[in-house]
């Protein structure tokens, strides 16, 4: 396990580096510097919390490595006034990210041990700008749509449709896009009165995004 006295020497090292490739925003590199990452891992992993990897969590699901974690949020643009939807809440490292940042954050997993174990990290640090449902994330959140922001952490064969018609008028979704792992790119897609905008942000790689019900 992490020793707790090297703690917030490799947060420091971490933010640094951060910075360094290009995640560059005061508010989303606070909010990363506030969250323990040790707290989202399992023991086995957890003396590698503050390296920039992606980590296992189980249900071969992964932690996002905190560069594509700051990419992404600081690609959403976000203010504190926002309704944003999360598609894939896993260990919760992203939501927790997002919910400092936002007003309400909405997150969906369709794995429950996944998601219960979010639930009780969100608890002990106090989230309470946080609603979580446990189904498919790819039918997105109609009744609370529209949302100023989504994002996706799971790849995508293309923009979905479906969570594209639950982005609000100037809204931004950003998504991975591509199935094969290495041939994924991280898409920022803005909704405006009349078009549709995507910037590709580079490549990526992401466990695959499931249409289908919860898994046991």
């Amino acid at each position: 396990m992490t020793a707790q006295t090297d703690i917030p020497s490799r947060m420091a090292d971490l933010i640094s580096g951060l910075r360094e490739n290009g995640v560059t925003d005061a508010a989303v590199l606070m909010a990363l510097e506030s969250l323990p990452r040790e707290m989202f891992l399992p023991d086995l992993f957890r003396d590698r919390a503050y390296d920039d990897v992606a980590l296992p969590i189980g249900h071969h699901q992964t932690l996002s490595q905190p560069s594509v974690v700051g990419r992404m949020t600081q690609a959403l643009e976000l203010s504190d006034r926002m309704k944003v939807l999360e598609i894939g809440t896993g260990s919760g490292y992203q939501a927790s990210v997002l919910a400092r940042l936002c007003r309400r954050l909405y997150t969906i997993e369709r794995h429950p041990a996944l998601l219960k174990d979010a639930e009780e990290r969100f608890q002990r640090l106090g989230l309470v700008n946080i609603t979580t449902r446990l189904g498919d994330g790819s039918l997105g959140w109609p009744e609370q749509a529209p949302f100023e922001r989504i994002m996706v952490t799971a790849a995508a064969a293309d923009v979905p449709e479906v969570l594209l018609g639950q982005l609000g008028e100037g809204g931004i979704m950003i998504v991975p896009v591509g199935l094969d792992e290495n041939d994924q790119h991280l898409v920022r897609v803005r909704r405006t009165a009349d078009d549709i905008e995507t910037d590709d942000l580079g490549p990526t790689r992401f466990v695959p995004l499931i249409n289908g019900g919860v898994e046991d």
